[in-house]
């Protein structure tokens, strides 16, 4: 299987993922922040886009097992000739 096409594939799951959460947030690009919270508090910025990317990185993990698990599935499939 190409490398292209499985890159294909996670990224079309990563987007079905996003598409599914309601509150997925979006990296605030400078120190003041968008948050109360994060004004004036570097520390809080860099926290609050730590978590941010750690979400980010978790639906990209997801994305692939699950394309992982649909491979498998497929093989396994192929090899019983069930397709």
């Amino acid at each position: 299987m190409p490398h292209a096409d499985r890159r294909q594939r996670i990224h079309e799951l990563v987007l079905a993922l996003i598409r599914q959460q309601s509150d997925l947030d979006l990296l605030d690009g400078d120190h003041t922040g968008s948050l109360a919270a994060a004004q004036g508090n570097p520390a809080g910025w860099l926290e609050r886009n730590r978590r941010v990317v750690l979400q980010y990185q978790a639906l990209v993990r997801s994305a692939a097992t699950l394309d992982a698990l649909v491979d498998q599935e497929v093989g396994e499939a192929a090899a019983d000739g069930r397709l």
